[in-house]
């Protein structure tokens, strides 16, 4: 599960979620079932904590002090 994108991790906690609330599954199961959810919730936690340190080193400025700026969208520009 290491090598799963984070878009393919939330796309089957979804599935997941959804098949749970159903609730048509055997308690064996469910249980399968909410263990990998669980692991991919974390995993995705992950992605996003790892995504927040990325950006906060890129918006730091050359004294090394992290800038705090609303972001802007420029559909005009893009990257």
């Amino acid at each position: 599960m290491t090598d799963i994108r984070f878009e393919d991790a939330l796309a089957r906690l979804e599935q997941l979620v959804d098949t749970l609330e159903a609730g048509n599954l055997p308690l064996e199961d469910s249980l399968k079932a909410f263990e990998e959810g669980v692991g991919l919730a974390r995993r995705c936690a992950r992605y996003l904590d790892e995504a927040e340190k990325r950006i906060e080193l890129l918006t730091k400025d050359e004294a090394g002090l992290l800038r705090v700026e609303p972001f802007t969208w420029d559909e005009g520009k893009q990257a």
